[in-house]
């Protein structure tokens, strides 16, 4: 017998489409593996939202959005202007899919849309760092208090179970030390000026043209984007209250063709990594351009490649990383947390 899984979806970047896309073609093996069969009700852009407590075709709206047109304009189920907001409160759902551009000055739209949700008693799936990053705790409590979940494991590092590693697979131990390779775009700049020996303005123009880079590349290559994932890492797997204020940034701006190879003459590589390191009762928190010996599995990722080790005190070492061009990989993570949220219940 399937179950069907009511869910609402803010926000249709490639994020959204992409999950739209992935449910087309995996649906009936969903169905048939799970026992459930995801039904969109709901859905938000920019230019407002669509609704259809039937459900609405998910290959329409992705069809739409790839030739740029809003969801607003479908016929018979849009609603221009309706807020992301306005269209979660109006929608009866199951599920919250929160994949709004990430905003790290308010978490605007998505923090308002996520509490909502909990408020009516949805299950929240994130791709969306923006809310996380600035209000975990309250967010963790509302969903407590709600006994709904909270999932978000699409949030570092794509498609890699970075959040699940650390939050489930290691339940009993001690984190001793965290690192990582959290962010894409300073992963291919940093390999490609090894590899191939380009400077970083050829490398960063190289990853503007391959869609990795935004044209202001400032979250990336100056490190934030990766403090961001590390403030989850520490709030959800290390259980520590982190802000960014926590967090020392150093970005890979000033990296020249000189330094690498002055790190390879002594046989070490360098990453853009972010680093939890206990320190007594608490944990020194750090992103930073860092020589890493050429044997440490995150010196050996590659440009398309993410990763991370966690250092315990009884499970040992343990590395993890992923291949992965474009944004698809962190749409099938959020697929991942849909299904686990029935899958584990």
């Amino acid at each position: 017998m399937t179950r069907d899984i009511r869910f609402t979806l803010v926000g249709l970047g490639n994020i959204g489409r992409n999950l739209l896309d992935i449910l087309v073609h995996r649906q009936e093996a969903i169905a048939r593996d799970y026992g459930l069969r995801f039904v969109l009700v709901g859905a938000a852009d920019s230019s407002g939202a669509a609704l259809d407590p039937a459900g609405l075709d998910m290959a329409a709206i992705r069809d739409h959005k790839l030739v740029r047109r809003g969801v607003a304009t479908l016929p018979g189920v849009g609603r221009a202007g309706m807020s992301a907001l306005e269209m979660v409160r109006a929608v009866t759902a199951d599920v919250l899919v929160e994949a709004a551009p990430t905003n790290l000055q308010s978490g605007q739209p998505g923090l308002d849309c996520v509490r909502a949700a909990l408020d009516a008693g949805h299950h929240v799936v994130m791709a969306d760092k923006g809310p996380l990053v600035l209000a975990f705790d309250d967010l963790m409590a509302q969903a407590r208090a709600a006994e709904r979940r909270l999932a978000f494991s699409g949030t570092v590092a794509g498609g890699l179970p970075t959040v699940n590693i650390g939050v489930r697979d290691l339940a009993g131990s001690g984190v001793e030390r965290v690192e990582g390779i959290f962010n894409g775009t300073t992963n291919y700049i940093l390999t490609r000026m090894e590899a191939e020996g380009l400077s970083y303005a050829e490398a960063l123009q190289g990853a503007q043209a391959a869609g990795i880079a935004e044209a202001d590349p400032t979250l990336d290559v100056d490190g934030w984007d990766a403090a961001n994932k590390l403030i989850i890492i520490a709030n959800s797997v290390l259980r520590r209250p982190t802000t960014l204020e926590d967090v020392t940034v150093e970005g890979i701006r000033a990296l020249t063709l000189d330094d690498l190879a002055a790190a390879r003459a002594g046989g070490k590589v360098i990453k853009l990594l972010a680093l939890a390191k206990r320190m007594g009762d608490d944990y020194a928190l750090s992103v930073r351009p860092t020589a890493l010996p050429k044997d440490h599995p995150m010196a050996r990722t590659g440009m398309w490649d993410m990763g991370v080790v966690y250092h315990t005190d009884y499970m040992g070492v343990i590395s993890a990383v992923i291949e992965a061009e474009g944004p698809v990989a962190t749409s099938a993570a959020v697929l991942r947390d849909m299904i686990n949220l029935y899958a584990a219940s």
